[in-house]
């Protein structure tokens, strides 16, 4: 009779495999009535622990085996990562970014957008032809 431990490190394992396959990591696609498919693409971390032990009796069964007691478990953590978006020949990535934790870090991540904005106003004042001169500014 073989010992129950590898039995239930298997049966972990297979439930791990159950959840976690490529289409688990890249998505299936999704695809608009106007041709644009997009992927979403994803994280995928597990774990997985197992452990018993035979006690042993001063009288064992009758098959000559001592009682065993054991456990295993696995758990899978999925994080989105980014989107794959498909139009024609064009191929885009899109990052999920992660919430800024404080109102520092969000104002940083602003000021790229901020200072596009404004060189984007500059431009269009000078089509207008009416250029300002914001050096001093």
């Amino acid at each position: 009779m073989s010992h129950p431990l590898p039995d239930m490190i298997s049966a972990a394992i297979e439930k791990v495999r159950g959840v976690v396959d490529v289409n688990t990591s890249i998505g299936d696609p999704i695809t608009t009535p106007d041709g644009l498919t997009v992927i979403p693409v994803s994280r995928i971390s597990f774990g997985l622990g197992g452990g018993g032990g035979d006690y042993v009796m001063k009288h064992p069964s009758a098959n000559g085996t001592n009682p065993f007691g054991g456990g295993s478990g696995a758990a899978v953590t999925i994080q989105p990562l980014a989107f794959l978006v498909i139009k024609g020949e064009s191929v885009r990535l899109l990052p999920i970014a992660e919430p800024a934790s404080s109102a520092l870090e969000r104002l940083v991540e602003l000021v790229p957008e901020v200072l596009a904005k404004l060189s984007s106003l500059k431009k269009d004042k000078e089509k207008d032809g009416e250029a300002e001169d914001v050096s001093e500014i």
